[in-house]
């Protein structure tokens, strides 16, 4: 079995396989791309140390049984791959189920790592906690650089300075990182999230947890939010807006998967926080749970920062990469055996991580996403 790690593009800066996990994949021969570690600060020649042959990407394209990837390939490479290949990598098929079709059409067999299930077994797979891990601790450091004061309370020959109060919206991994990284600053700090289950965690982290009752909750949905009644949205609208116009900033991580992120904090809110205050918004590249927030910009409203960045993750590439490449590496584990693959779709998490294969979208939620954009 040959397998390929291949350059991400211009704006990623990760990598999907770190040269020191090379020999982990336990794969016949591992080919590179040429400068596919640059930008995570891991050179070819580590990699060649390690094992793997460093060609361009059209041998790997070609020839790799196995591709590795951070984020999908573009179109124009897709058609180009030969059916019984295998890609491994993120390929966002709850925000672009067009292209699953595409990689269906083309016969490749798709394991996207967004799919993993969120089961105890698959936690040493589950990269989208791994990643978040990184966004919520780069929001509050975006956060505190943003802020034209200081995060911690300072007392000085010049007087007392004040902490600064932070808000978070959703308390999943990003959340949680965001907190434990805000109070390690020294700020104060509040977090809501639907989900009661998450209230001891939020605490344990010395935040103030916010409730709003009525919320519905539903233990299938792998640890995020679910939709919620409209008389609970207004009641959660209007506890949002309360508190934030008290804070100097909000980081917003609500997300639902396939669908747009949920509104929370509206015009009206950002018009009465203070001016100077910022928002760092991490669900902007699925809508934005901020009326201001566009993807990867930087939005004045009223004297009020809203950024949305969509890929943090990617700031921070040496750690992320190697992250990243863990949870790979150990989902790789259960199609490969002994070098070869071992395509075993009996078992629950390659099943459920499986996006094509037989020419077809196997995955259920990316199924009924697809029949409904084609119903519009």
């Amino acid at each position: 079995m040959i397998a390929g790690i291949i350059k991400e593009q211009e704006k990623e800066n990760r990598v999907a396989i770190v040269p020191a996990d090379i020999a982990k994949l336990k794969a016949g021969s591992c080919l590179v791309e040429k400068g596919a570690g640059d930008r995570s600060y891991a050179a070819d020649s580590e990699y060649e140390a390690a094992g793997a042959r460093i060609v361009d990407r059209e041998e790997i394209l070609k020839t790799a049984d196995v591709i590795f990837s951070v984020n999908g390939l573009p179109d124009e490479e897709i058609a180009g791959l030969r059916a019984g290949q295998v890609l491994i990598g993120m390929y966002n098929p709850l925000l672009e189920p067009g292209k699953a079709q595409k990689l269906a059409e083309q016969g490749v067999i798709t394991f996207s790592m967004e799919l993993v299930p969120r089961t105890t077994r698959a936690q040493a797979m589950d990269v989208l906690s791994s990643m978040a891990t990184i966004a919520g601790y780069k929001a509050s450091l975006r956060a505190a650089d943003s802020l034209p004061s200081f995060f911690p309370m300072f007392m000085t020959a010049a007087g007392s300075v004040k902490p600064a109060k932070v808000l978070i919206l959703g308390a999943g991994v990003a959340g949680l990182q965001a907190i434990a990284t805000a109070r390690r600053l020294g700020a104060v700090v509040e977090a809501f999230d639907v989900r009661s289950a998450v209230k001891e965690e939020v605490e344990s982290l010395g935040a103030k947890f916010i409730e709003v009752e009525g919320a519905r909750e539903d233990d299938s949905a792998g640890g995020y939010a679910v939709e919620q009644s409209e008389e609970f949205i207004k009641k959660q609208r209007q506890m949002v807006h309360d508190h934030a116009v008290r804070s100097d900033v909000i980081i917003t991580t609500a997300q639902i998967p396939g669908k747009k992120a949920p509104m929370l904090v509206p015009a009206a809110t950002v018009e009465g926080m203070r001016k100077g205050s910022v928002i760092i918004d991490l669900a902007a590249a699925s809508g934005g749970n901020c009326e201001f927030s566009k993807p990867d910009q930087t939005v004045v409203h009223n004297g009020v920062t809203i950024l949305g960045p969509t890929n943090l993750p990617s700031e921070m590439p040496r750690d992320a990469s190697s992250m990243y490449g863990k949870n790979l590496i150990n989902f790789f584990k259960l199609i490969n055996k002994d070098g070869e693959l071992n395509l075993n779709f009996d078992d629950d998490i390659v099943a459920g991580t499986c996006l094509t294969r037989d020419g077809q979208i196997v995955n259920e939620r990316v199924n009924a996403l697809f029949a409904s954009a084609t119903e519009k």
